[in-house]
């Protein structure tokens, strides 16, 4: 059965983590490096709903530091992307897993890649989506000028801080059981753990997840031409927090990396879970 548990990562910070309960000989484990302050709701398929299919592969994720039922560190500046690899690590030992299928969503894709890049033998594979390899976000369309996108995704990621709680207010409102095909209704698929999610969300502190957005904007870029594992990204058409662009020049940068590009935003994952789980499987197998 899933369960959560606590591990105290290399700086002292206590972590949530999370884990499916699936049995470990299932072929290599997977660990989610989840969008920022996203949680395992958004990956059914991984059994993030709380009731694993049979055969679905063993899977753990964290809650990102101060968020989900993570501490807060005693540094405030302590929330950089080698933080986050560090706190991942941890979550492995304490699961026992030596090595994984890393799959990386938003802010969490340079997560994977820099553990992919720190700590080569404990990765086995990558499935990225909605992020890039560091260098911050862009907002605004893909003929945006590069200085004033990183100026909007700045003022966005400020502005978190009011309209956060209102817009959470709101979200708590939905009722539980909501299918969200009814409100997402530009999605190919149903979308039948957004409602979900998104209350899950609304509970974050506003003021500390804009702090979080806008230490991951101050990242550099992590090279990812040396790496040598299988790598899958999946790139949305109409995401506009990781223009297509973008994610195809990612794989266009990483030897035999296998693009896929989908018709959705920058949520894949509540609205193509059928080919995520895929693309991830085909990863997984020998």
């Amino acid at each position: 059965m899933p369960r959560l548990d606590d591990v105290v990562a290399a700086d002292g910070t206590r972590i949530r983590w999370w884990d499916n309960g699936c049995p470990t000989g299932s072929g290599v484990p997977v660990v989610i490096s989840n969008g920022l302050g996203a949680s395992p709701a958004a990956w059914p398929f991984l059994g993030g709903d709380g009731r694993p299919a049979p055969g679905t592969p063993r899977a753990v994720t964290w809650h990102h530091r101060g968020l989900g039922g993570s501490e807060r560190p005693r540094d405030p500046q302590r929330i950089r992307i080698a933080d986050h690899v560090d706190d991942m690590v941890a979550v492995m030992d304490a699961a026992g897993i030596e090595r994984a299928t890393v799959v990386g969503w938003s802010i969490g894709v340079s997560v994977a890649f820099e553990v992919a890049r720190r700590f080569p033998d404990r990765v086995a594979s990558l499935l990225v989506l909605g992020g890039v390899a560091g260098g911050g976000f862009r907002v605004g369309p893909t003929w945006t000028p590069a200085a004033v996108s990183r100026g909007l995704s700045r003022a966005s990621a400020w502005s978190l801080r009011v309209v956060g709680p209102p817009v959470a207010g709101l979200i708590s409102l939905l009722p539980r059981g909501l299918d969200a095909s009814g409100v997402a209704a530009f999605a190919p698929g149903p979308l039948q753990t957004l409602a979900e999610v998104a209350r899950e969300f609304s509970h974050h502190d506003w003021t500390w997840f804009s702090k979080m957005v806008l230490a991951a904007e101050e990242e550099p870029a992590i090279p990812v031409d040396a790496l040598r594992v299988p790598v899958t990204v999946v790139a949305g058409e109409f995401d506009t927090m990781a223009p297509i662009e973008d994610m195809v020049a990612l794989a266009e940068g990483i030897p035999g990396a296998r693009l896929v590009r989908l018709p959705g935003t920058h949520f894949l994952p509540l609205q193509f879970p059928e080919v995520l789980h895929e693309e991830l499987e085909a990863l997984r197998a020998p």
